[in-house]
């Protein structure tokens, strides 16, 4: 069987070898730009039909055989070919084929290497959006969640042991408050997506009447860039977008492991849902977090990921090389991941249940000394003599066996005179979470604050 004709076999002499087509395919991957290859190849043709390039019922061809092949896919009829190596050449010899010679003029004025960076950009600001919203709906449920829990009272941990009592919504609104920073580096690194690297050509530019501001304002770019070599050559916003994906499953994985750690039975502070859990194949009782533990793992799979890229760019020369060809499997398993591990924490924080007697019970004890603390330096006691008598209290009780609550104001006097009976109000979780009144702080007051300004920045009633 005679070999098909490579697109670009003009200068070679023999075929190419089998291991070759195999070792240098990237259509079983990258066809999933198809859409947005053709998207961009539609705008192209608009431009060289307006321009005068080719003669404009040559371009309304182009972008009528561009439509069918767009239908093929959409409805999984279109044959893929390895040996047309990626999806780029696989829809342009399809086109020929479907409309003649008359195909092979689309490709007038544009080279592979700004082809390809356009439609993997194309696709970039189409999942960055996409990231943005599952971010919105994960902060709008830990809103929710944040207001259904304000009454309720839990240690907070510093060194995982207990360092004060704070309110249950105040933590929810510090992973809205992280989250909503990561939803920024997604919108901020969208500014270095959204410039138009088509009619770059290879890497000098185009001899031909090209209007690329045309083609930027039919595919929504918002600029075009300055510099051909840089529009070819350059991964850097991709190597950001990849950054901002670990910082969130980063994120995503740090509150992972507060719930897996709360959901277990020596703390019992949580209880999640069981369509969210899985069982054991031998242990019966077993009610595993799998999915909050699979995002906690997965967090190291995009990590590899940026790694991935960083390397394969750290050493290449200007401008084009095909190691740039690696640049897109990263990219494509961090999106999969990511946007799963969000969509799983939204669901696990909507079914989340709170044990509010267990949380109560841990907030309270030597949670409060630092409360005893600075109610001796209100008397004008320094804090750090404060803080020694405070801890003589401390190894008291524990001496004991008892927990500080359990303290009598004779027993405090004799740590200190300046204790007096209004002391005994500290002995409460709730009031001295509530003691924390400035901005920022876990009252009740300050966290209605927050959630009403998040209400109104969300547009949630």
């Amino acid at each position: 069987m005679k070999e098909e004709k490579k697109l670009w076999g003009g200068r070679f002499s023999e075929s190419t070898d089998s291991f070759v087509e195999e070792f240098t395919e990237s259509v079983s991957f990258d066809k999933e730009l198809a859409l947005y290859d053709i998207k961009g190849s539609i705008a192209h043709a608009k431009m060289l039909g307006k321009q005068g390039i080719i003669p404009k019922e040559e371009a309304e061809k182009i972008i009528k055989g561009l439509q069918e092949i767009q239908t093929e896919i959409q409805e999984n009829k279109f044959n893929w070919k390895k040996e047309l190596e990626d999806v780029h050449m696989n829809i342009e010899k399809a086109l020929i084929d479907k409309i003649g010679n008359i195909g092979g003029k689309l490709h007038t004025g544009r080279s592979r290497n700004d082809q390809v960076i356009t439609a993997f950009k194309l696709y970039l600001k189409e999942e960055t959006n996409n990231i943005v919203n599952l971010l919105k709906e994960l902060k709008k449920t830990l809103l929710k969640k944040a207001e259904e829990t304000i009454d309720i009272i839990i240690p907070a941990y510093t060194h995982l042991q207990r360092a004060q009592p704070i309110r249950l919504a105040h933590y929810f609104m510090a992973y809205l408050e992280i989250f909503n920073r990561d939803e920024e580096r997604f919108l901020d690194t969208l500014k270095r997506i959204d410039q138009l690297p088509l009619g770059s050509g290879a890497l000098a530019g185009v001899d031909f009447p090209i209007d690329r501001e045309f083609v930027a304002k039919e595919l929504g770019f918002s600029q075009v860039m300055r510099n051909s070599i840089d529009a070819t050559a350059s991964r850097d916003f991709v190597i950001e977008f990849l950054s901002n994906c670990s910082i969130c499953m980063s994120n995503l994985s740090r509150l992972s492991e507060d719930l897996i750690i709360w959901n277990s039975s020596e703390f019992g502070f949580v209880e999640l849902p069981d369509k969210l859990t899985t069982g054991s194949s031998i242990m019966p009782q077993k009610k595993n977090p799998d999915v909050l533990e699979l995002i906690r793992g997965k967090t190291g799979r995009v990590y590899g990921d940026l790694v991935a890229l960083l390397t394969i760019v750290k050493g290449l020369p200007m401008a084009y090389n095909r190691d740039l060809q690696e640049d897109k499997e990263p990219v494509f398993d961090a999106v999969r991941t990511l946007k799963g591990s969000i969509i799983g924490m939204t669901k696990i924080i909507e079914g989340l249940k709170p044990v509010s007697e267990k949380m109560e019970q841990a907030a309270g004890g030597f949670a409060l000394a630092t409360d005893l603390a600075n109610y001796l330096v209100r008397k004008g006691i320094p804090f750090r003599d404060a803080h020694h008598i405070v801890g003589q209290i401390v190894a008291y009780l524990v001496n004991q066996n008892r927990e500080l609550e359990t303290i009598t104001l004779e027993e405090l006097k004799q740590f200190s005179p300046e204790f007096e009976n209004d002391v005994l109000n500290l002995l409460s979780a709730y009031n001295v979470a509530d003691a924390r009144k400035s901005f920022g702080g876990t009252s009740k007051e300050r966290i209605q604050e927050q959630v009403n300004f998040w209400k109104e920045k969300l547009n949630v009633s």
